[in-house]
This record gives C-alpha cells, sequence and structure tokens, in this order.
C-alpha cells in the first residue's frame, strides 16, 4: 500500500496536569480522540495509530509520545497529522509554528486541526494569532502558578517535594510532618556528626554497612513516581555530599526553606540557583528533627574529620586559599615556585594556573612572591587598624561625598542600567541557546559550555547590581565603616598575618600581572625591575581610596639583598615596584 495515495492519519492528542486539574472536560483525552476520529470517518481518511501525552505541558516539544510520532512519521508509516486544535500541538509560538508551517510541509506531512480549521493544503492567515495566543495562554498559567507558590511559600506553606525525613501531611498537603521511617535516620546522622564528632564520609560508610536506603532510592521505592531512565540514576549507596546536605539544611530545625532555585525560563527545565537572600525563609512552621544546640553543634564538627595538610612541613602553609585571586581571569592563585638549596620562603609564589582557550584573551600568567603578598597586606592593615578616630572621620566623610558626587552618582547610575539590561539579556539569550539546541543548531556539549559561561557572568553582574545599589544609599556606607572600625578596634597591631586575621578583614585581594618596562616583553634576567597591582576589599567597605606611597625597606620580606621591592598606592591600588630575585 503507498501512503502518497491514500490518506493515513496519525492522531496527537495532547492534555497537561494543568488542565486536568481545571476538568476541562472539552479538551479531554477522550473528547480529543472521539472528535478525530468522527472526523476522519466523514472524510475518509484511515486512522492509522494515534499518540497520546497524558500530563504533558505544551511549553516545549520534548515529549515521549510526539517524539514517538515523529519517528514514524520519518519511517513513512503516515502522511497526515491531526489534532483536535493547535493547543493541543503545543503553546509554544515559535516551536508550533515551525512544525505546523514548516517541519510537517518540508517533510511531505499534511497537518491540519479540526477546531482551529488549520491545514497545511490551505492559506491560514489567522495563524500568527492563533499561535500567539496559544502561547498567552501558556504565560498567564506559567503567572497564576508562581502567584499561587509564592503565597503558599509567604504563608509557611510547603509546595515542594518533602525533604528526607518528612512527609506531607495526610490531612493538610501543604505541612511536612516526620516520617516514622526516615526521620530516625536523620537523626542518626545529626548524633553522629555533633556528639560523636563523625566526618560525613564516615557516616555515609556506617550507613551503607547497616543498609539504610540512601533518599533518592527511597524515594523511587517507595514514595514518588519515576521514569526508568530517573530510576536509573538512584544509587544504592549514600554519598558524603548527601550526608552533608543533610547536616546543613536548616528545614531540620522546622523552618520552611524555598526558592532555592528558578527556571531560566517558562519554556525551558533547566535550573538556576537564586542568591540566598531572595531564598524563601518562613520560620518554624513543622515539627523539628534535631535541636539547635545539636544542630550548630553539628555545624562546628564539620569539615574537622578531613585532613589538615597545613600541619605537614612539605606542604607551603598559604593563608590566602580562596582570598587572593587573579585580576585578569577572577581564578584563586595556587602555592607554586620550588625548594632551592633549602630555601622555601625565597621561592615561594602564589600563581594563576588557569589557562583558558575559550576566551578571546586567555589569562598568561599571574603571580606574586608570597613573602612580598603578606608584607603588604600586613602593612596596609596596619595602617587602618592604627588610624584615629579624626583619620577614620575622614575617611567615612570621602567615601559618602564620592557616593554623593552628582557625577559619580550620575555614573553608577549608567553602571546599574547597563548591568540590569545585559541581565536581561542574559536571561533570553539563555532561552533561546535552549531552544536552538532543541533545534539542532548547537550541540550539547557547546550549550554546556556557553551556558556556563552566561551564567556566571550573571552572578558576576547580580553581585555589581547589589553592590550599586547599596552604594547609593549614605546611612549604609556609614553604618558599613562603623562595622568595619568597632570590628578593627579590638586589635592594636598585627604582628604576624594569620588565616584567622585574613578572613575576620579582608574579602579578596586582587592580583594584576607584572607590567615590564616599556620594550621589554618577557622576563630575562633575575634583577630586572617591573611593576605589579595589588588591590586589598575589605570586608563591609571595600576598597580603600587613599593617597600615600611608601617604600619597604630592603630585605624585609625576606628576598636577596640585590632585590627591592617596593609599595605605592594610588587610588586604593597598592603596586609593588620591585625586581626578579630568579628567572620568572
Amino acid at each position: 500500500m503507498r501512503t502518497d495515495v491514500f490518506n493515513l492519519a496519525f492522531a496527537y492528542l495532547r492534555l497537561s496536569d494543568d488542565e486536568k486539574e481545571g476538568k476541562s472536560e472539552s479538551a479531554s483525552i477522550s473528547n480529543q480522540r472521539m472528535m478525530i476520529q468522527k472526523y476522519c470517518e466523514q472524510h475518509g481518511i484511515i486512522l492509522v495509530d494515534e499518540f497520546v501525552d497524558d500530563g504533558w505541558s505544551g511549553g516545549n516539544f520534548d515529549r515521549p509520545a510526539f517524539q514517538r510520532m515523529l519517528q514514524q512519521l520519518k519511517l513513512g508509516k503516515a502522511n497526515m497529522v491531526i489534532t483536535k486544535d493547535l493547543s493541543r500541538l503545543g503553546r509554544d509560538m515559535r516551536e508550533s509554528s515551525y512544525y505546523a508551517e514548516q517541519y510537517f510541509p518540508e517533510h511531505g506531512i499534511r497537518y491540519l486541526t479540526i477546531s482551529d480549521n488549520f491545514d497545511t493544503e490551505n492559506e491560514n492567515i489567522m495563524a500568527p494569532f492563533l499561535f500567539a495566543m496559544n502561547e498567552v495562554y501558556l504565560r498567564d498559567g506559567s503567572r497564576k502558578v508562581k502567584d499561587v507558590l509564592r503565597s503558599k511559600r509567604e504563608h509557611g506553606q510547603y509546595c515542594a517535594c518533602p525533604p528526607y525525613g518528612y512527609r506531607k501531611d495526610t490531612n493538610d498537603n501543604n505541612k511536612l510532618v516526620p516520617d516514622e521511617s526516615t526521620a530516625p535516620v536523620v537523626q542518626r546522622i545529626f548524633d553522629q556528626a555533633a556528639n560523636h564528632g563523625d566526618s560525613a564520609r564516615k557516616i555515609a560508610s556506617d550507613l551503607n554497612a547497616d543498609g539504610v536506603i540512601p533518599p533518592l532510592k527511597y524515594r523511587v521505592m517507595y514514595r514518588d513516581k519515576f521514569t526508568p531512565k530517573g530510576a536509573a540514576r538512584a544509587s544504592d549507596l549514600w554519598n558524603y555530599t548527601t550526608v552533608k546536605r543533610i547536616l546543613k539544611s536548616k528545614v531540620y530545625l522546622g523552618h520552611t526553606i524555598l526558592g532555592k532555585s528558578r527556571k531560566v525560563s517558562l519554556k525551558s527545565k533547566k535550573k538556576v540557583p537564586v542568591p540566598k537572600d531572595d531564598w524563601a525563609v518562613t520560620m518554624n512552621t513543622h515539627p523539628p528533627l534535631v535541636s539547635v544546640e545539636t544542630y550548630e553543634k553539628a555545624q562546628r564538627n564539620l569539615g574537622r574529620g578531613a585532613k589538615n595538610y597545613l600541619q605537614y612541613e612539605h606542604v607551603r602553609k598559604s593563608i590566602f586559599g580562596g582570598i587572593a585571586v587573579c585580576a585578569k581571569c577572577g581564578y584563586s592563585l595556587c602555592s607554586s615556585g620550588t625548594v632551592y638549596k633549602g630555601e622555601r620562603e625565597k621561592y615561594w609564589f602564589l600563581s594563576c594556573t588557569h589557562q583558558r582557550q575559550d576566551i578571546a584573551n586567555p589569562c598568561s600568567g599571574v603571580r606574586i612572591r608570597y613573602a612580598d603578598l603578606v608584607e603588604i597586606v600586613k602593612r596596609d592593615l596596619n595602617e587602618l587598624l592604627n588610624m584615629t578616630d579624626e583619620g577614620i572621620d575622614e575617611l567615612v566623610k570621602a567615601a559618602l561625598e564620592s557616593s554623593g558626587n552628582a557625577d559619580m552618582l550620575k555614573a553608577k547610575k549608567a553602571q546599574l542600567q547597563a548591568a540590569e539590561a545585559r541581565l536581561l539579556t542574559i536571561d533570553k539569550m539563555v532561552g533561546k541557546l535552549y531552544a536552538d539546541n532543541a533545534e539542532g543548531r548547537i550541540d550539547d556539549d557547546r550549550l554546556r559550555r556557553m551556558v556556563s559561561d552566561l551564567e556566571k557572568e550573571s552572578v558576576t553582574l547580580k553581585s555589581t547590581i547589589a553592590q550599586l545599589n547599596h552604594l547609593t544609599k549614605p546611612d549604609a556606607i556609614k553604618k558599613d565603616y562603623e562595622r568595619f572600625f568597632d570590628m578593627a578596634k579590638q586589635y592594636t597591631h598585627i604582628e604576624e598575618l594569620t588565616r584567622d586575621t585574613l578572613l575576620t578583614f579582608v574579602d579578596r585581594i586582587e592580583i594584576g600581572p607584572k607590567i615590564l618596562p616599556d620594550g621589554t616583553s618577557k622576563v630575562t634576567h633575575r634583577n630586572q625591575p617591573y611593576r605589579q597591582s595589588v588591590r586589598i576589599f575589605y570586608r563591609f567597605i571595600g576598597e580603600v581610596k587613599r593617597e600615600a606611597t611608601r617604600d619597604l625597606p630592603i630585605g624585609a620580606t625576606g628576598a636577596a639583598p640585590s632585590t627591592q621591592v617596593g609599595v605605592s598606592i594610588l587610588n586604593g591600588t597598592e603596586v609593588v615596584d620591585g625586581a626578579q630575585n630568579h628567572a620568572s
């Protein structure tokens, strides 16, 4: 039998969960089936098969029955597709239009709808409006769902999958109650961490030894419905990261914490993290599984079981981990160098080892002598600690004047608008990338790389926006300076810069690349002069703007006698003036 002679049709039926809840009988699967069968009988069409996506949203086309239908069409099993109306095909305006007006005609498939009178063999003048109205329905439904969820969160109702150790109350689906099967496991985890000092790895090992079912596997076996593919991801063993996640969660104190992630768009399943300040937190909404004392004790013990490499003499004990970063690429600097003739300090450097090839201007290698950086930070911090009350008042006044300057405010406003505009552009770009991926224009690996870069940029932009909003509020600026110097008054003078002291006062330190004299492209000998920027960003107050110049004495940082190291501060940026004491 030739499919180009007879009208062989596939019926496609779809109903979303939202439409089910709305009890839309006209859109029900049985109603769609009846209409299509009757239409085929009246027009002499042979109905070959039907494909049903029951409970699937029209927001995207990654639906199992629809994809199976496309495969059958490629095999030539039918030459026609029929749906009740265009909304059954989908509610995404662009993709629905693509399949109805491009994909099906290009593959010799006639597509028609019964209620909308859409037919690829006719002129469909109203089709763009129908596609648009279907998407309006999708967006309006999404908005209503978000409003309902927001209202529930504000009232402390738990509108998400219950966490391990809890279940939904049988009398109120929005409340959590302890799960008789898993709550004792959570309490055991906290007891081992808080009262026995066990590490997350040991707790996971003990749970595995006792045959305790891990959270995801428990959901697959006893609680939730999973697809075969989803169920296959569930491991039979506990992982230490799962234990740590449980120990860090405040839901076990009886608090509801929701909204920690969001979808990049209503048409995508991809989720991105939400800043902690924007989480929906409601206190004391359900019975706690652990006491506050046990929880806090477990937090203090977290990580104590990890191996402390600082106790080993052969490991350089850097205090700048996660604080000193490359000013060019933003990645943390790592300890590097050699031990020549037993001299460890002399040849100890912090270096950027991140060589990115996927950016226009990859990092070319930033590094600084460790002892030099310690001396720079210690001296700058001591200058702040030793400031008089008058000096502090002048510093605060200068910061307030800077924030209140008309030109400065205008510049900050322009920066803020640019950052917000770029953030909106990124959201649109991410949505388009996923659409392009679905249509085969970009592969999965490229999609992941591009989305990852855009999400990193998005996080940076959000931080910038928050900072710019903060800098336009004089009261907030003054309060931040008061907090910093109230903390600083507990210290008089720092003789030795330690990790604890650094974390107390410093947020991050940006190290710039070496700037060589004009006409020099690389270091050729160990006494060659150079300049290098060091920007220190303090907690609460950020980068301190001061005008000063000073020099470190020769050999002050443990350098060779022939090596001179100087430090100058210009507009808040410290610049090391010195020479290499070995081949760079």
